[in-house]
């Protein structure tokens, strides 16, 4: 990790400088679906599904992280339903008492059915883990667009 005018600079991939990196989490009680951008071009990418319980251990060997999105899901009328206080549970219990992370809500209304519309549209095989990844880029790219 570099430090540039008190930015904080990881490197990626291809060892290339990225001044910082977004992360969103579409969270399930079996899958959590990952997905990232980096702060300059803004494309969120789906990055990967893992088990809840490796989450931690994820964050922490790909972070830091400039801001860490977590979709919320909500009924068709807005009010929270079992799972939306589910996800926020978790975000209390993991992200901050564990990792001291501040969170961003995004809404994901409808976003695992566009996400599975988009890899049957590829046309190539997909497993269930994918679509939740593609859902955390869907819901990583509205929170992008809408900064």
């Amino acid at each position: 990790m570099l430090a540039i005018n008190n930015l904080t600079a990881t490197r990626d991939n291809w060892g290339l400088e990225v001044l910082g990196k977004y992360l969103a989490i579409d969270y399930g009680a079996r899958r959590v679906g990952l997905a990232t951008a980096d702060t300059e071009a803004r494309l969120a990418s789906p990055f990967m599904t893992i088990a809840p319980h490796e989450l931690v251990a994820t964050i922490k060997r790909e972070g830091p992280f400039e801001a860490v999105i977590v979709g919320l899901p909500r009924s068709l009328d807005g009010t929270n339903t079992p799972q939306t206080l589910a996800v926020k549970r978790f975000c209390d219990d993991v992200l901050w008492r564990k990792l001291h992370i501040d969170v961003v809500y995004q809404d994901e209304a409808a976003t695992s059915s566009v996400a599975e519309e988009r890899l049957k549209e590829s046309g190539k095989p997909y497993e269930k883990g994918d679509i939740d990844a593609v859902a955390a880029s869907i819901i990583l790219q509205d929170y992008l667009d809408a900064l």
